[in-house]
């Protein structure tokens, strides 16, 4: 898990798809997620993200849980697993973006990128007012935020041929600051939106 940039002080190892079938096993337990959570064991804070019930939960615990964020895997898992399927996700995502601890700050652009893909009926107004907080954290060099904002701007682009017309344009945009970080996920993002691949899906009646 090191290798993968995942050091933490409680780990015991347990397998992603080992995790997902017990998820599966268990099923909705809102009661037993907060007290897995509250172990501070790694796995067992992820098996909460997936056991968790997005209609229970509240603004107050997405704050408490994103406090204790120490690594981007449980912190991916929270967004993507549980806290994009909230209604306060939209919200969080914004207010996220401005918060100075990394895992935290990622986590707002994680959720951007989540609900790009799993929100399929988000009009493309929502995704736009992200855009401008991509172009403002663009120059975070640190490892694990600027990654999320590469991520979310991507996400964002694949969703329409609009969005991916307006995500090149913000790329364009960041690819003109004086930092590294901000080139680096321009050329990265560009490099995929501008692809045939994603072009032709964009591009297909489907996501019109």
């Amino acid at each position: 898990m090191a290798r993968f940039g995942i050091h933490v002080s409680d780990v015991w190892g347990v397998s992603a798809p080992d995790l997902r079938r017990l998820a599966g096993e268990i099923g909705k337990d809102h009661r037993l997620a907060v007290q897995l959570w509250r172990t501070g064991v790694h796995d067992a804070r992820i098996l909460a993200a997936l056991i968790d019930d997005p209609a229970r939960v509240t603004p107050s615990q997405m704050e408490r849980w994103a406090g204790d964020f120490d690594s981007w895997a449980v912190c991916d898992a929270a967004c993507s697993c549980l806290f994009d399927k909230t209604v306060y996700a939209w919200a969080k995502a914004a207010e996220w973006t401005e918060r100075p601890q990394e895992y935290v700050k990622r986590a707002g652009f994680v959720l951007m990128a989540t609900l790009a893909v799993h929100d399929k009926k988000a009009p493309d107004e929502r995704f736009e007012q992200f855009l401008p907080l991509v172009v403002k954290h663009a120059t975070d060099d640190r490892n694990f935020v600027k990654k999320a904002v590469n991520w979310a701007l991507r996400q964002i682009g694949k969703r329409n041929r609009r969005l991916n017309t307006l995500a090149i344009q913000t790329a364009e945009r960041i690819r003109q600051i004086d930092s590294k970080a901000a080139r680096w996920i321009a050329s990265d993002v560009l490099r995929e939106l501008i692809s045939d691949k994603v072009r032709a899906r964009v591009n297909s009646p489907r996501s019109w």
